[in-house]
């Protein structure tokens, strides 16, 4: 198998060609490609396949062989690796994900700005249960397994999150909270969680524990549910930058369930090479 690897705030993906690799074959060994010690080492798979909807299909694979809907982090890194291999030529492409068609747009900066789409934000889009039928904005949630009571905020960005604003996420635990957050009976397909603490005007500090994976330097998509959670719970307008283990991400929403969500930040190539399976 040659794959690419690739990290974008530290959240780092092995990429594998869709139109000249087997997927099927590949996905049998995500865990051990995933493994840092015996392995590639990831934080999961992404492959790059055709698309009769959009120009490129992007799939991901998290790193316990589960299936992840979208990965806000591995679109921007896709888009670069897209045109390094000259399946795409403009700087604005469309990809097919399974959180439906995004688009990734290379600056002349470097960076990659990302259309998200609209946040989801009602129970049943998310999904939760037991919050009631609509918004889920700073609802108690008691989790049984660690017998917490918590503050949350859910949003889906075609993948599901709860957003904790905390008063220092430095501080938190998040290996020992996140798993049974990630878990708890109220999230069906479970949950990516975040702690967010506030660093100032606009400027907010996120942890991450991503379903599927555990704790990752960076999440994009959960960059973008914390934002819109800061917005709907009044913590801030419009815009905000995140600062994550991996490094900082800059998010715009204008506020409007229809509003789209975008974000900008940075992916870079680290190296490639083959793996025997």
């Amino acid at each position: 198998m040659h794959f690419t690897k690739w990290q974008a705030c530290g959240n780092d993906f092995v990429f594998v060609n869709g139109f000249e690799e087997n997927l099927e074959e590949i996905t049998k060994h995500t865990v051990e490609i995933c493994d840092r010690h015996f392995g590639i080492g990831a934080d999961g798979i992404i492959f790059v396949l055709p698309s009769d909807k959009a120009d490129l299909r992007m799939r991901i694979f998290n790193a316990d062989g589960s299936e992840a809907e979208m990965c806000g982090n591995g679109i921007r890194a896709f888009a670069k690796w897209a045109h390094e291999l000259g399946l795409v030529k403009e700087k604005r492409i469309s990809v097919e994900t399974g959180a439906g068609i995004l688009y990734p747009e290379l600056l002349n900066s470097g960076l990659v700005k990302v259309d998200m789409g609209k946040p989801h934000l009602t129970a049943e889009e998310i999904p939760v249960t037991g919050l009631g039928k609509g918004p889920v904005i700073s609802q108690p949630l008691f989790n049984e397994a660690n017998q917490k009571s918590y503050d949350v905020t859910c949003v889906s960005m075609g993948n599901p999150h709860c957003v904790i604003f905390v008063d220092d996420a430095e501080k938190v635990n998040v290996a020992g909270e996140g798993p049974s957050l990630e878990t708890d009976p109220h999230f069906p397909r479970k949950t990516n969680v975040e702690f967010v603490s506030s660093l100032g005007k606009n400027h907010f500090r996120m942890r991450v524990w991503e379903r599927g994976t555990g704790i990752t330097m960076a999440c994009g998509t959960g960059t973008c549910a914390s934002v819109v959670a800061a917005i709907l719970n009044g913590k801030t307008e419009k815009e905000a930058d995140v600062d994550l283990d991996g490094g900082r991400l800059h998010i715009v929403w204008d506020g409007h369930p229809e509003d789209h969500v975008f974000m900008t930040g940075p992916a870079e190539k680290v190296f490639e090479g083959t793996c025997k399976l």
